[in-house]
């Protein structure tokens, strides 16, 4: 690790990365709003497997054969756009459903609560399916990777760099977000809030669905 000169360009990218608004951190925040800190942990855990996934991906050639291959990113494009379209669906056909129930006058739906792993693999599943993940795997660490160093082991440890930074910064944020839980599991605030994630999920997903490489 004392040989990669370029550590610290390599920490703050990292970090601008993961503070970036995009599919992660949509999914992050509304696990944890809605389902409290342990909710967002598996899927926090999820998306940082994604990503490593794809890191390796990228060091092997794999991912590079994916971008350049014109069928194969339009199967993963649409594959992705059509995971994010869905939960983006998911968040506002609950919205619609708690607000008929206020409306109604009935007593308030509870809180969804699903299983770690489908948290879990929701979070891969997101990442796996993002094109542009490998499009920017292959452009981002090659970058970091000096000449005379093995590029998929450099790449490895780099990568776990990463995932260790993003999960830390992901899991805090979750904390923040969980603290004020009881506010965000108001009625009228929860169904705002699965109104919002869900118009930017689904936008994100026809954002995917729209974009070349």
């Amino acid at each position: 690790m004392d040989a990669i000169p370029s550590w610290p360009a390599f920490l703050v990218a990292v970090v601008l990365v993961a503070a970036s608004p995009g599919p992660a951190m949509a999914l992050v925040l509304r696990r944890a709003a809605l389902g409290g800190y342990r909710a967002a942990v598996p899927t926090v855990l999820g998306l940082e497997l994604g990503l490593y996934a794809w890191a390796l991906l990228a060091a092997a050639g794999f991912a590079g054969l994916v971008a350049a291959s014109e069928a194969a990113f339009l199967v993963l494009r649409v594959v992705g756009a059509a995971v994010l379209c869905w939960l983006g669906v998911q968040a506002l056909r609950a919205a619609w459903r708690e607000r008929r129930a206020g409306r109604s006058g009935g007593l308030a739906l509870p809180a969804p609560r699903r299983g770690g792993w489908a948290g879990f693999g929701e979070g891969v599943v997101v990442q796996l399916a993002n094109p542009k993940a490998a499009v920017f795997m292959i452009a981002f660490y090659p970058q970091f990777v000096p000449a005379d160093r093995p590029l998929f082991a450099t790449t490895a440890v780099l990568a776990l760099v990463q995932v260790a930074l993003e999960t830390v910064l992901y899991l805090s944020l979750a904390a923040g977000v969980a603290r004020a839980g009881a506010w965000f599991r108001r009625p009228r605030v929860r169904t705002w809030l699965e109104g919002v994630s869900g118009a930017v999920l689904l936008g994100l997903g026809l954002r995917v669905a729209g974009s070349g490489r």
